[in-house]
């Protein structure tokens, strides 16, 4: 179903694609519309359970196209080295392929309450309140994992 990565030289394993999904900063989701033109978006994002948590503005784009197709890929680029003069570059990546849907209220504030732990720790009780006002205005994106590669080169 999934097309195997052409370099397996540099294929990472599983536990180490997903502790660089767990730590990244940032991800690309990218999702489809009806008439599958494809629409990637750089979030923030959380990883709870080997499950990605994205939050989100209750309308839009990507929710669109989720809705009508909840099939999705998610993109982390971990550190990067430039190698001007081998025409190349140092990375670790990963790939997800997964099922979008939009969560409930108790995932949802769990959700948010990670994403805060993650991007501000020193926050938390600030942040948790802020999530009280504002919760009800915050749709939060659950990515269910189908798929997981990485790939390095170093």
């Amino acid at each position: 179903m999934y097309t195997e990565t052409r370099r397996k030289d540099r294929i990472l394993d599983n536990a180490s694609a997903l502790a660089l999904l767990d730590n990244g900063g940032y991800g690309v989701l990218s999702t489809a519309d009806k008439k599958n033109q494809p629409y990637g978006i750089p979030v923030n994002y959380t990883v709870i359970d080997n499950t990605i948590f994205i939050h989100s503005a209750p309308e839009g784009h990507k929710l669109d196209n989720i809705k009508s197709n909840s099939k999705v890929s998610f993109c982390v680029v971990g550190k990067t080295r430039l190698l001007p003069d081998q025409f190349s570059i140092n990375y670790k990546s990963v790939i997800v392929f997964g099922t979008a849907t939009i969560v409930d209220d108790q995932d949802k504030r769990q959700a948010l309450i990670a994403l805060v732990a993650k991007y501000s720790p020193e926050h938390m009780d600030s942040g948790g309140k802020y999530i009280d006002n504002r919760i009800d205005k915050t749709v939060v994106i659950k990515v269910s994992i189908d798929h997981i590669t990485g790939k390095q080169r170093k």
